[in-house]
């Protein structure tokens, strides 16, 4: 806008004062004062068109009596492209975190490494891209370049790559991020850790020391594939992280992931360790044990031994909730397959070697009402199909499909041929009696029956950490071929998911709540944005979630 007053000589020899814009060089009368051939009168008009000027450019939409309000704002917004408008709330929300947390600076503690602030950029961008616009590298080369108007070389990502996962680089990012989840704990004291394992496919079809063809829990057969082990707490922070080959059972990584969290992190004491019970083999219980370790695991009641199941029938459990707890004393062993000296060819005498180990645990047993409807209703319908398959002729075993309910099933006569199965009711009679009931197994006597089915129950937090990772944080499937890129694009991914939690435990203190997906507030986020002019960053007024979002992030 370009206001400015105008003497104008008339043919009267009166002289007339306006206010003129001429923005798009022309004359546009905007206001006017009138005239005067008195000279004294004239500049009294001439000074009350300066002060009108002063009230006019206070409001940069002024109203003129020949165009409106909104007529002026089309007239603003006709010289403005869609590039004069740049996302921010990526740098707002997730940027301000992933700085809280403490990850911008962990290139400053370390000696020796060039480009710094190159390198803290790239970081901090490849962390962020992962949780709003997840892709691949060249997707975040083509962000950059089209909204932030910066220019990256593919070379200078892969290149990062390659360096961020030296080992001083690795160590103090996972130590930026344990701290940050120990810092945020009751009394700051890590108690209960939570391990699991999943598998992660390559698109690629060979395989290497790392990518290895193994059962796989995607269901991608004849895929190469690496395993994640992650640690967690109660409400799915992260701890650590370790990467194994993918064939390796993944019951030979737990005890490993918790000696490198001990030795990377100096814990005071050793946590509770929550997983899965195909986690904790034999030995495994035996080797936590020995370590020092207290374990929590779920113990299915229907394949226990039949003198622990009679113990647990004669606790007569009936009423909705209620525990009760059983003492064990068995004698565990372990037995481990010896492997030949590949080196020198050397056999060993021994096939296996055994280890036992009597430990004193608790089986607690708890009873649900909800439980025992489903145990019914799942039985019920499995005995309608088994009755139905009995009633055909020439019955094989292989038409059971080894169902878990075949166990219902007695041979009449095994010297008969056909083979006939015969329903076996007491077996079905006894199975009704463990309806409802769901047991865990603990070394620990000072936890409560409530506190030990709680933090087992809260196991379902490291699942969730996986479906983010694989889903929202699009770490699968992995293209890198090299080692050290796949590491480090696991890395990556790792400090975008305890950006995530970091994001999500802001919402929850502040007692932010949507009712909508988190695919799409993160689109939400995406479009908090700012008007570009020439070198000037003018944001852009929120609207009233993106404000319920930011004033959430800043506390």
């Amino acid at each position: 806008m370009g206001l400015r007053v105008r003497k104008k000589k008339n043919k009267s020899g009166s002289i007339s004062i306006h206010i003129v814009d001429r923005s798009n060089r022309g004359y546009k009368l905007v206001e006017s004062f009138g005239s005067s051939k008195d000279l004294e009168a004239v500049d009294n008009l001439y000074q009350k068109a300066l002060e009108r000027i002063d009230e006019l450019e206070k409001n940069l939409f002024y109203i003129s009596k020949e165009k409106s309000k909104k007529e002026k704002i089309k007239e603003l917004l006709s010289e403005i492209t869609t590039q004069n408008f740049i996302p921010i709330g990526d740098e707002l929300v997730f940027g301000k975190i992933f700085n809280d947390i403490g990850c911008n600076d962990i290139f400053d503690e370390i000696k020796n490494i060039r480009k710094k602030e190159e390198k803290k950029f790239l970081f901090k961008s490849l962390v962020i891209s992962r949780l709003l616009y997840p892709g691949s590298k060249l997707e975040l080369i083509h962000y950059l370049d089209y909204f932030k108007n910066i220019k990256i070389d593919e070379n200078k990502i892969y290149r990062f790559l390659d360096t961020i996962y030296k080992e001083e680089i690795k160590l103090q990012i996972e130590r930026c991020i344990f701290n940050n989840t120990i810092s945020i704990l009751p009394n700051k004291e890590l108690v209960v850790s939570f391990y699991d394992v999943t598998t992660l496919h390559f698109e690629s079809e060979s395989e290497d020391d790392l990518r290895r063809i193994g059962f796989s829990k995607e269901g991608k057969l004849n895929r190469p594939q690496i395993q994640i082990g992650l640690l967690t707490t109660i409400e799915g922070y992260p701890l650590g992280y370790e990467i194994y080959e993918g064939n390796k059972f993944e019951g030979n990584t737990l005890i490993e992931s918790l000696k490198l969290l001990e030795k990377k992190f100096k814990l005071n004491h050793k946590p509770i360790v929550v997983a899965d019970r195909g986690m904790f083999n034999n030995c495994n219980l035996i080797e936590l044990d020995n370590n020092g370790y207290k374990y929590i695991i779920g113990a299915k009641i229907k394949t226990l031994s039949q003198d622990i199941k009679n113990q647990i029938i004669s606790l007569d459990l009936k009423v909705d909730n209620q525990t009760k707890e059983i003492k064990l004393n068995e004698e565990l062993i372990c037995k481990v397959k010896n492997k030949e000296n590949e080196e020198n060819k050397i056999k060993t005498t021994k096939k296996y070697t055994i280890t036992k180990k009597t430990i004193s645990q608790r089986l607690i047993i708890s009873y649900s009402l909800q439980r025992a409807k489903k145990d019914k209703y799942l039985r019920d319908k499995a005995l309608e199909k088994l009755e139905t398959k009995l009633n055909q002729k020439n019955l094989k075993k292989s038409d059971l499909k080894l169902s878990y309910y075949a166990k219902y099933l007695d041979l009449e006569d095994k010297n008969n041929c056909p083979i006939q199965f015969k329903l076996n009711n007491t077996k079905v009679k006894l199975d009704e009696k463990l309806d409802g009931l769901k047991g865990y197994i603990t070394n620990d006597i000072t936890l409560s029956h409530n506190e030990i089915i709680s933090h087992y129950t809260n196991l379902y937090n490291i699942e969730k950490a996986f479906r983010i990772s694989k889903t929202d944080l699009r770490i699968r499937p992995i293209y890198h071929r090299l080692e050290t890129r796949i590491k480090s694009h696991i890395l990556i991914a790792f400090t975008s998911y305890a950006v995530y939690k970091e994001f999500e435990r802001k919402l929850k203190i502040n007692n932010v709540k949507f009712d909508f997906s988190q695919k799409l507030l993160r689109k939400i986020i995406e479009h908090i944005i700012a008007l570009k002019i020439d070198d000037e960053i003018i944001p852009i007024n929120p609207s009233d979630i993106q404000n319920q979002i930011l004033n959430a992030i800043k506390n």
